[in-house]
């Protein structure tokens, strides 16, 4: 008998179509979101899950299939997945990690253009008719040619980030948990400093750091106030990174010029009252939705699942301590 594979939502045939070649595969059919239980039906007598970031695979769903040999993890990040219990199994989870980080990147850089060029609320009033003609003052936005770019976390993505700053002529400011080499700060044009100093000195404040618990509202209230007013906050990393009902806050009341978040601290729910501003662009969780990085994730995933059923071990793992 065949291994069986279990995929909780539909993602790039690619996926299917290498695993299909050695396992019998079940994929969801839908954009629809899984419930705990229809996961926990789908994964009954299956050897490897095949999830997706938006699901979210605790305890109770990994102890419900005693032959469950791998979680692969559709996305870079993995806090959706309960690891501890995961390994206490010694059950290998997978993430896809740097195939996103020229997508994301790109999105960052999409995020502060249309914030601060106003251009989401400029195609709002020119589709309502409220286009009048070309005006001197008319729809004025920021520049972002020459400005102090703030990065938090200087991973992949972060570098990545900092690498297109050069294009707009901008200084960048950061902070990392790792201090990059006086080699690379000089590539980067890149100046390291105190995370408060970043925050307190940047025009453009953007995240690139991977979630953890201690990190939750990393910017808060507090931070907020610390920002210059003319400053924008981007947010492509992970929503709970930012305390969104103190960035509302500040957005209603111009403490800090504008927003633009890809990720949310409830998501897929977006805190009330976010939607109403012109100051903040909301986009759907889009940072490594480009057809050629989703196809390089689905082929990560499925290589992993290849490997484990095989008796390897996988090419991404984040919890190699159960090898040990």
């Amino acid at each position: 008998m065949r291994p069986k594979v279990f995929i909780s939502g539909l993602i790039p045939q690619l996926a299917y179509e290498l695993l299909s070649q050695e396992f019998d595969v079940t994929m969801h059919p839908d954009l629809r979101l899984l419930s705990k239980a229809e996961i926990i039906a789908g994964l009954a007598g299956a050897d490897a899950l095949l999830s997706l970031l938006s699901d979210h695979i605790d305890a109770e769903i990994i102890q419900s299939n005693p032959g469950l040999k791998i979680i692969a993890n559709y996305g870079a990040g993995f806090n959706n997945i309960d690891v501890a219990a995961a390994s206490a199994r010694k059950i290998p989870v997978t993430n896809t990690p740097q195939v996103s980080t020229n997508a994301t990147a790109d999105l960052t850089w999409g995020l502060m253009l249309a914030v601060a060029r106003r251009i989401v609320e400029g195609d709002k009033n020119t589709r309502a008719g409220k286009f009048g003609g070309w005006a001197p003052l008319y729809h004025l936005g920021t520049e972002v040619t020459g400005k102090t770019l703030g990065i938090i976390g200087m991973g992949n993505i972060g570098k990545a980030v900092a690498r297109r700053a050069q294009g707009f002529e901008m200084p960048v400011i950061y902070y990392s948990r790792t201090r990059l080499s006086p080699e690379q700060e000089q590539q980067l044009n890149a100046e390291y400093c105190e995370l408060k100093d970043v925050i307190a000195k940047a025009d453009f404040l953007t995240f690139h750091v991977s979630y953890h618990p201690s990190l939750r509202h990393l910017i808060g209230a507090e931070q907020l106030a610390s920002m210059k007013s003319t400053a924008f906050l981007i947010n492509a990393a992970r929503g709970p990174l930012v305390d969104e009902q103190a960035l509302l806050t500040a957005l209603q009341n111009k403490s800090i010029a504008g927003a633009g978040l890809d990720v949310y601290e409830f998501e897929p729910a977006v805190t009330a009252g976010l939607e109403a501003l012109d100051n903040v662009v909301l986009c759907p969780h889009l940072g490594n939705a480009t057809v050629e990085t989703r196809d390089q994730m689905a082929a990560i995933a499925a290589r992993n699942i290849i490997a484990v059923l095989k008796g390897q071990k996988p090419i991404n793992c984040v919890n190699p301590e159960i090898y040990k």
